[in-house]
C-alpha cells in the first residue's frame, strides 16, 4: 500500500488560502504536464502540483494585517505564505513556485480538474459553495507525495438559474447573448459616471455564495486594477 505524506493545510487555512488541490503531474493532460517540466527549473524531478486559492473574505483580513506594501500586494502575500507553509510542514521537499509568475499554466483548467471552476456568462468561474468569490493564488511544482485531491462533483450553478439575474443587472447590456462582450463591457466601464469603475454589478447581483461576497474594499481593489488596464491599454 502506499504511504502519503500528511497534507498539514492549517497554516495556509489561517492566511485564507483555503482552497488547494495536489495532483499528480503523470495524471494531468500531457499538455500541462510538458509545460510543468518545461518551465519548473529548480526542482530536479518534480511529482505533483499543488494548486492553491483562497474563497470568501479571511485571505483579505491577512494580506491587511501582514501590512505588505509593493506594487503587487496579493501575489507577494501568497508567495510568502507558500513558502512559510513549505519552511514549517515540508522542509525536506522542493518545490518551485510557476504561478504568480509567468502564465505558463491555465488556471481555470487546473480549476476544472479540481471541481472548482464552472462557467458563467461574465467569464469568472463558479461553483455551489463559494459562487464566484475564489480566486487563483499560486500554482506550485514539487516533488512531495501527497494524496492526490479529489475533484469536487457539482452539477454546474449556472445551469440550474432560471432568472439569470447576473444578465439583466449589467448596465452595459454586455451579457445579452448569454456570454460576456467584452467590447460592450470595457467601452462601458470608460465612460463618466460608469457604475462598474469599481465593481461588476453582474457578479454581485449572483446569489450563488453570496454569503461569502468579498467586502467593498477587496472588490474596489480588484475591480480598480483591471479598470487601470483598461484606461491605459484600450
Amino acid at each position: 500500500m502506499e504511504t502519503f505524506q500528511t497534507f498539514d493545510n492549517a497554516l495556509l487555512n489561517r492566511v485564507g488560502l483555503n482552497r488547494q488541490a495536489v495532483f499528480n503531474i503523470a495524471d494531468l493532460p500531457d499538455d500541462i504536464a510538458l509545460s510543468v517540466r518545461t518551465g519548473c527549473r529548480t526542482v530536479r524531478a518534480p511529482r505533483q502540483l499543488i494548486l492553491i486559492g483562497h474563497a470568501g473574505r479571511q485571505f483579505w483580513t491577512a494580506l491587511k494585517a501582514a501590512g505588505i506594501d509593493s506594487e503587487h500586494p496579493i501575489d507577494d502575500f501568497s508567495v510568502q505564505c507558500v513558502q512559510q507553509w513549505f519552511a514549517a510542514c515540508q522542509p525536506g521537499n522542493s518545490y518551485e513556485i510557476l504561478y504568480p509568475g509567468a502564465p505558463t499554466i491555465g488556471l481555470q483548467r487546473l480549476g476544472q480538474r479540481a471541481g472548482w471552476h464552472h462557467a458563467t456568462p461574465f467569464m469568472l468561474g463558479i461553483d455551489q459553495e463559494w459562487g464566484t468569490w475564489y480566486a487563483y493564488r499560486a500554482v506550485v511544482a514539487t516533488d512531495t507525495a501527497f494524496a492526490p485531491t479529489p475533484s469536487i462533483d457539482s452539477a454546474p450553478p449556472c445551469n440550474s438559474c432560471a432568472h439569470r439575474v447576473c444578465i439583466g443587472n449589467c448596465p452595459a447590456s454586455a451579457l445579452e447573448a448569454g456570454q460576456l462582450d467584452l467590447g460592450k463591457c470595457f467601452t462601458y466601464r470608460k465612460q463618466a459616471g460608469s457604475l462598474c469603475k469599481a465593481t461588476c454589478l453582474a457578479r454581485r447581483s449572483c446569489p450563488v455564495g453570496s454569503q461569502h461576497r468579498y467586502d467593498d474594499e477587496q472588490i474596489a481593489h480588484s475591480y480598480g486594477h483591471s479598470m487601470r488596464f483598461i484606461e491605459r491599454c484600450l
